[in-house]
This record gives C-alpha cells, sequence and structure tokens, in this order.
C-alpha cells in the first residue's frame, strides 16, 4: 500500500510556501527519513495501482530523488555547473540521466522517470508544473505530497500558479508578446496535444492572451530553490 504520509510530512518541515527548500537544516537534522521512505516503496508493483495512484507515486518519486541527490552534494549553488567545460556539463548531464533508484525491480533515472513514464505513459502536460528539478526557474515545489484521490485537482492548481506567476509567464499587451517560462518550449510537442498553440494552451489560464500573441521566452534560472535557514 502507498504511504506518502512520510514525504508530506518531510515537505512541510522544510519547504516554504514560496517552494524554497530548507536543505542546511534538513542535511543536518539528517535524511534517513528520506532515505527510509524511498526504500520503503522499492516492492511497490506498479501494475496494481490505478492511474491516479501511479501518477502521485512517479511526481512524488521525482521530487523526492531530486532532493535525496541535492542533499547528498549541499551545499551547492545551482544544479548546472557555472563554468559549461566538457567534465561540468557531463556531470550536469548525470545529475539526470544517471540510475538513481529501483522500482519493482527497474532501475530509474530522474529523466526515465520523466521522460519514459510520466510522458509517455499518461501523455498529461500539466506534470511540467509539479515536477521540480530543484532549480529556481522550475515550477515551484509543493510543500505537501501528491495524493491519488487528490492528483488532478493539485496538477490543476500547480498549472493556475505556474500561469499566474509572472517569473514564469507573462502578456504584456502593448507589445502584443507572451513571455514564457522556456519548459513552455522545451515540451512543446506534449501542450500541442492538447492545444493548437502554446498562447491558446496558456490562454486557458490567462484569457486576456490572444491567440495571436508572438511568443518569447524568458532566461531560465538554473540556481537552487533554497531557504538559507535564520
Amino acid at each position: 500500500m502507498l504511504n506518502f504520509t512520510p514525504w508530506d510530512s518531510m515537505l512541510q518541515a522544510y519547504v516554504n510556501d514560496q517552494g524554497q527548500v530548507d536543505y542546511g537544516r534538513w542535511q543536518q537534522e539528517g535524511t534517513q527519513p528520506l532515505n527510509d521512505w524511498l526504500n520503503s516503496l522499492r516492492p511497490v508493483a506498479r501494475a496494481e495501482l490505478t492511474p491516479e495512484e501511479h501518477l502521485a507515486l512517479l511526481i512524488n518519486l521525482y521530487n523526492a530523488l531530486t532532493i535525496q541527490q541535492v542533499l547528498a552534494r549541499y551545499p551547492m549553488a545551482s544544479i548546472r555547473p557555472q563554468i559549461l567545460g566538457l567534465p561540468n556539463w557531463l556531470a550536469f548531464l548525470r545529475f539526470f540521466s544517471r540510475p538513481v533508484y529501483t522500482l519493482g525491480g527497474e532501475s530509474l533515472s530522474l529523466n526515465k522517470i520523466e521522460h519514459q513514464q510520466l510522458r509517455r505513459r499518461f501523455q498529461e502536460p500539466r506534470i511540467h508544473f509539479a515536477l521540480v528539478c530543484a532549480a529556481v526557474g522550475c515550477p515551484i515545489l509543493r510543500n505537501e505530497a501528491y495524493l491519488p484521490d487528490i492528483v488532478e485537482a493539485q496538477l490543476d492548481t500547480d498549472a493556475q500558479r505556474f500561469m499566474n506567476n509572472p517569473e514564469k509567464v507573462r502578456y504584456e499587451a502593448e507589445m502584443g508578446a507572451l513571455y514564457c517560462s522556456p519548459i513552455l518550449k522545451w515540451y512543446e510537442k506534449d501542450f500541442l496535444q492538447v492545444a493548437p498553440s502554446i498562447p491558446a494552451y496558456v490562454g486557458q489560464y490567462l484569457p486576456t492572451v490572444p491567440k495571436t500573441a508572438e511568443v518569447r521566452y524568458l532566461p531560465y534560472d538554473w540556481s537552487l530553490n533554497q531557504r538559507i535557514s535564520s
């Protein structure tokens, strides 16, 4: 049986309403509860899960494994090296591509969870407003777990919050320009599965955006989504 209560408690303890993570205090107080919870899920038989259970499980796993990887390396200013020499770039790629977990006997990386499990299986673009890679440019990390019985409502709230955050999406009417997070560019194919264009997709959440708006993409902030303990 899935139990997300330990993960929910950790998020409430270490993540604030702005999605900032107190990695320093979390690391100091100990990562064993996180490790224990992740280990408890390893035997889960996903074939027996409902779609909502599977969706909540994979989103929670992605976010928890990302935090586990950061805690193992903290302190760090960014998950992306500041000097993009080849060794640094490879280290950045390995953060997402190397296997970090085994679920039901299947070896998983962060990329495999996102691209081969979530995107391929669910074809649900709102996941891109829920998966948090520990960068400020990511969506805001919820300080609560995703739960099967409310995951649809949680994803809708995530999308609403993302679209109404001017640091992620904003429309400048005088210029006719729609400024968007690169997330909508990187995963454009996913959004175009449910809308004819990026402005049309955004317009579902921001009705003032015309479908003829010119899309421009904002820079992405790779700095760590950390909260400094007082």
